[in-house]
């Protein structure tokens, strides 16, 4: 039996047609590519629960689990928030 893969550590959590979650969509691929780091990008409306949580608070950005952003997604608070891993 194997594990399960582990998740990447960056998660955006967005909706198709939020222009804020576009902007930061290519803030994570830039800072995630240039770091080399594993992300994955959540739609809140693909699983009641994530609509239930966030519903218009989006995007949010997660780093190991931990929200690092809501509403606007910086590089420096990114870049931050990767630097401050254990």
């Amino acid at each position: 039996m194997t594990d399960a893969p582990a998740a990447p550590p960056v998660t955006l959590f967005s909706r198709p047609g939020c222009h804020l979650c576009d902007d930061a969509r290519i803030v994570v691929a830039e800072v995630c590519g240039r770091l080399d780091v594993a992300w994955d990008e959540r739609d809140i409306d693909a699983d009641d629960a994530l609509t239930e949580r966030y519903g218009l608070s989006i995007p949010v950005v997660e780093v190991d689990g931990r929200e690092v952003a809501r509403y606007l997604v910086t590089a420096r608070g990114l870049e931050a928030a990767l630097a401050g891993r254990e």
